[in-house]
């Protein structure tokens, strides 16, 4: 078996870029202990909530579960809610405007501080940055939304860090397979490769070579490969205390979703193409009204694709994130070791069933990416006719 070395460029093109931007940021991202004030800056706008009832139990775990889905600037190890104190440490924001910007986000202490670049002053408001005052004034529309405007934001979230985490760990893996099979006399992997091989052959058996077909498989390996294992690995750095909901993202499915419908139209053939827009064999009043049709499957396929990936993980996250809430929400009801207890037994049950999950979405998203491949490389239309031209020969000859 040979591993393609496409994929390794894209994936060493990305750990460039990431170790550019970490020597842009070195000499101001620092690992420390962030204090802020008792309510977090993302949660709570204190400009705005003096004199407001304090809120519920529910209230606060539904604002935590979806501070946990989107993405930010820190990485929060844990928390000392009772002195105020966040321990982690913040990520390099990188912003362009007016020239280049690189502080680290604890400068923002959470949203609670106004940080000064070059004349200009940042707030961190609700997981963005925006420009503002000396004082951090916020302005607003009629519905509530910010107003002020926001520089370029080329930061290094944890979504961001997440995916250059994995493409650098794709990266290594893949490197040690090949290197492998290069000085290996007998071309069996040793140590942790042998795990990598069962699953590239599954991608390459069970997926490429059924839905592609054997001559134009080898192609768009490298393709599959890369978002299998992107997928999957993303799935199980999201299952970490880290917060991290990379696939829960949709911008991130969008791009995925994006690659698989670029990779099938380039990579679509005639057939592919004259079934959309004048489809064979049916009267041409029906071609007029399937066309429009056809056009649209277009788009909802790799539409599809985004939303599942989306929907999935994210029910996921909040599904975990609702159980270990029970812990706070049961409190008053049950004595804390049965609170407690409940809230660890039904965790552990659905982080193994998000386990399963997180290989089954990988290989969904792979599987119909292949089907939708193969669906526009395959020349099975001319193959049927001539099938069907043959047995009509052969019928005629028993005759």
């Amino acid at each position: 078996m040979v591993i393609l070395k496409k994929p390794l460029s894209i994936l060493a093109a990305l750990m460039l870029v990431f170790t550019t931007t970490n020597v842009l940021a070195s000499d101001t991202v620092d690992s420390t202990k962030v204090e802020t004030n008792e309510v977090h800056a993302d949660h709570v706008d204190h400009g705005e909530t003096h004199g407001e009832e304090a809120k519920s139990s529910k209230e606060i775990v539904n604002e935590h579960i979806e501070h946990h889905l989107k993405d930010d600037y820190y990485f929060i190890f844990f928390s000392d809610e009772e002195e105020g104190k966040h321990y982690g440490f913040g990520l390099p924001v990188i912003l362009l405007d007016n020239g280049l910007k690189v502080f680290s986000a604890s400068e923002f202490h959470h949203g609670e501080k106004v940080v000064e670049k070059g004349g200009q002053f940042y707030k961190l408001y609700h997981s963005k940055v925006y420009k503002t005052d000396a004082e951090g004034t916020i302005q607003y529309d009629e519905h509530h939304h910010p107003t002020n405007e926001r520089p370029l934001d080329f930061s290094i979230t944890k979504n961001v860090f997440s995916l250059f985490l994995t493409a650098v760990l794709l990266f290594v893996m893949f490197t040690s397979l090949a290197k492998t099979y290069k000085t290996s006399h007998n071309n069996l992997p040793k140590g942790f490769n042998r795990v990598l091989e069962p699953l590239v052959i599954y991608v390459r058996d069970e997926i490429a070579r059924p839905n592609i077909g054997e001559k134009k498989y080898k192609k768009f390996m490298p393709y599959l490969l890369t978002v299998f294992f992107l997928i999957w690995l993303l799935n199980l750095i999201g299952l970490t205390p880290l917060g991290i909901n990379v696939t829960g993202n949709i911008t991130v499915t969008l791009c995925l979703a994006l690659f698989t419908f670029l990779i099938t139209q380039f990579s679509a053939n005639k057939d592919y193409w004259g079934h959309i827009f004048w489809m064979p064999g049916v009267p041409v009043p029906m071609k007029i009204v399937l066309m429009p049709i056809e056009v649209l499957g277009m788009f909802t396929k790799p539409f599809s694709l985004m939303i599942r990936l989306f929907a999935n993980i994210t029910a996921g996250h909040t599904v975990v994130m609702g159980l270990i809430a029970i812990v706070f929400l049961m409190k008053e009801q049950l004595s804390t070791g049965g609170a407690i207890g409940t809230s660890m037994a039904l965790t552990l049950f659905i982080s193994i069933i998000e386990l399963l999950v997180a290989f089954l979405q990988a290989f969904i998203f792979t599987m119909l990416s292949s089907l939708f491949i193969g669906m526009a490389v395959q020349d099975h239309h001319h193959d049927e006719h001539h099938s069907v031209d043959e047995l009509g020969d052969h019928d005629n000859a028993i005759v």
